[in-house]
């Protein structure tokens, strides 16, 4: 394996990166927020690359030099061992930063906990869930934007809506890139806090994650295809919580796409907010409708289009958590729902990275 297999692409985006800095100069481009984040994810995608083609350079010449040197003196033939085999790691790294990446990586997400098979039991899960993805977020300096929530009687979540956010350029540090995966259910065994007699259960909670829409011009909405309802909001029980029709319900009516909001007391800021996460469920939408027709060339090998699929087991009385994708398990779950989830998503990112190559090395 050698960087010369590489040379049509590297050149390309060489080229293209010199593109990207005449673009980033511009002044036009920093009045289009928008924009100018696209390009900079890119710009940040590419500088990652062409450093590891550097790095990789740099050790063939070193490597070159010691081969030359090692008749007069075999210090530098054990040299050249040494560099042969950083060689060898440094351009399999370079050849996993070529996977053509999700485009969607650099986006920010939206994301949606449901409760699911358990009543009361699903719903204390979906809060539980919701704290391990705030947790994971902090960790990695992401900030956390509650927009929707409907409570249980005992204070877990039926529904909670939220986004989660970067300041990264990088988009291997993007919110989407890491997240994308947790979209599924997530089975929960333990003795829930409703059980007096101390018995397992088995529940499901449902996760659904959205890429983020950069600019309200990437998915048209035809106004005429919205049909929009206003009503109180409620809290757990039932019991009304405002009295004003704050409350916002706007259904897409081609795609019959419904988005609820009435964390917020004024109606204005629930309807900017439903459709804030509407453009996000309508361009998942379009995605999803591209994956199909283009079979797996776009989506995920990992990250399931189904979800319906449960991809996931916390059990308590073990402490264990399993990937059911990946083949991941550990007998951490108490750190797990602390925020500790990197290796439970790198497990994902591996899978499907190695399924990716296995699809470039037969085609």
């Amino acid at each position: 394996m050698s960087r010369e297999e590489f040379g049509e692409s590297l050149a390309a985006l060489r080229a293209e990166y010199a593109e990207l800095q005449e673009q980033l100069v511009d002044p036009e481009l920093h009045s289009n927020p928008a924009r100018s984040k696209k390009v900079n994810r890119r710009y940040a995608e590419i500088s990652q690359i062409l450093s590891a083609d550097d790095r990789a350079s740099g050790i063939e010449d070193d490597l070159e030099a010691a081969r030359e040197l090692a008749d007069e003196d075999e210090a530098f033939a054990e040299e050249a061992e040494g560099l042969e085999a950083q060689l060898e790691v440094q351009i399999e790294k370079l050849r996993r930063l070529l996977i053509p990446r999700d485009p969607d990586d650099g986006r920010d997400v939206i994301m949606e906990i449901k409760g699911g098979e358990g009543g009361e039991e699903s719903a204390l899960f979906a809060a539980d869930l919701l704290r391990m993805y705030s947790h994971f977020a902090e960790q990695r300096g992401w900030k956390i934007e509650l927009l929707d929530k409907t409570e249980s009687d005992l204070g877990g979540y039926k529904n909670v809506q939220f986004a989660v956010k970067s300041t990264s350029n990088d988009p291997a540090d993007g919110v989407w890139a890491s997240l994308k995966y947790e979209g599924g259910v997530h089975r929960v065994q333990r003795v829930p806090a409703t059980e007096s007699q101390g018995r397992i259960h088995t529940s499901t909670t449902g996760v659904l994650v959205f890429p983020e829409v950069d600019e309200p011009e990437e998915v048209s909405i035809d106004k005429n295809d919205l049909k929009i309802d206003v009503y109180r909001s409620s809290g757990p029980g039932g019991q009304s919580v405002n009295t004003t029709d704050s409350a916002v319900r706007i259904t897409h009516i081609p795609t019959g796409i419904v988005v609820s909001m009435q964390n917020e007391k004024s109606q204005i800021q629930n309807r900017a907010a439903a459709m804030r996460v509407l453009q996000a469920r309508l361009l998942a939408h379009q995605q999803e409708e591209l994956a199909a027709a283009e079979a797996d060339q776009r989506a995920s090998q990992i990250r399931s289009m189904d979800r319906s699929e449960r991809i996931r087991t916390y059990n308590f009385p073990e402490n264990r958590i399993a990937d059911h994708r990946t083949g991941y398990k550990s007998y951490n779950l108490d750190q797990v729902m602390d925020g500790a989830l990197g290796p439970v998503i790198e497990s994902a990112i591996v899978a499907d990275e190695e399924a990716r190559l296995a699809k470039l090395g037969n085609s």
